[in-house]
């Protein structure tokens, strides 16, 4: 069984530090990538590059509450954000290296914010804030199955990589997010757009490896959608590919 690893994020526990990652994307990938999940804990030393790259298959980077530091793209904090730098320090250059190594790479919702920002792009810190573009974050006070609904169409990059997987040229998703993409990274495409133009999804024809970013939560409830079952299942048949090709 291919190895996929699970980047934590780093939260307080009353006083106490842990490592934590939601049970959907350990479900996810255990039965809809078909891979043992490896959870990588983002320590406030961060683990070195290499010795993650040599336990794994392929890495799925998280959502998760924080946000990506400012600071990594050149924005100003804003009163309120919630960091996480020990997964900043963990995440950032580790995406950098497994783009460069070839391994297999599935981003969500933070983690396809950090994949923007690891390859040099920038980020909107409040996506609702800009006239004329929708107010991309969940309902307050309402149950999870309300925060996760289907809350906006996307429309798919004619011949791209969801398209080609889903047979479809629009998909609807939820959305639990209030930071998004601002300048794309350069080598990064823009695989699905929302209706008011704000990138959803990314990849990278030119990556050794297979690379996927989604800014929706395909891991909620995976089974029940065409398009995140599909989208699993390819990137289990990516961590299923022969190691040799990625420079190990």
């Amino acid at each position: 069984m291919p190895v996929a690893g699970l980047v934590t994020d780093r939260r307080m526990s009353g006083d106490m530090p842990t490592h934590q990652v939601n049970d959907e994307y350990v479900t996810a990938i255990r039965d809809g990538a078909g891979a043992l999940p490896l959870l990588i804990p983002s320590t406030d030393t961060p683990l070195a590059v290499d010795d993650i790259l040599a336990a794994v298959d392929g890495l799925l980077f998280t959502g998760a509450p924080s946000n990506v530091a400012p600071s990594h793209y050149g924005g100003s904090l804003r009163a309120g954000t919630e960091l996480d730098g020990a997964r900043d320090a963990t995440t950032l250059p580790l995406l950098k290296a497994a783009i460069a190594h070839g391994v297999p790479v599935l981003a969500i919702c933070r983690g396809f914010q950090e994949l923007n920002v690891a390859l040099g792009g920038t980020l909107h810190q409040h996506v609702h804030e800009i006239p004329g573009r929708l107010d991309h974050r969940e309902p307050q006070n309402a149950s999870r199955d309300q925060e996760y609904a289907a809350a906006h169409a996307v429309r798919l990059a004619p011949g791209g990589l969801l398209a080609r997987l889903s047979g479809l040229e629009e998909v609807m998703v939820n959305s639990l997010h209030h930071q998004g993409v601002d300048r794309l990274a350069l080598g990064l495409e823009a695989e699905a757009t929302a209706p008011d133009c704000q990138i959803e999804a990314v990849s990278m024809p030119g990556a050794a490896g297979f690379l996927l970013g989604v800014q929706w939560h395909p891991e909620w409830r995976w089974a029940e959608d065409g398009l995140s079952r599909a989208l699993f299942a390819a990137f289990g048949d990516a961590l299923r590919q022969p190691r040799q090709r990625r420079n190990r």
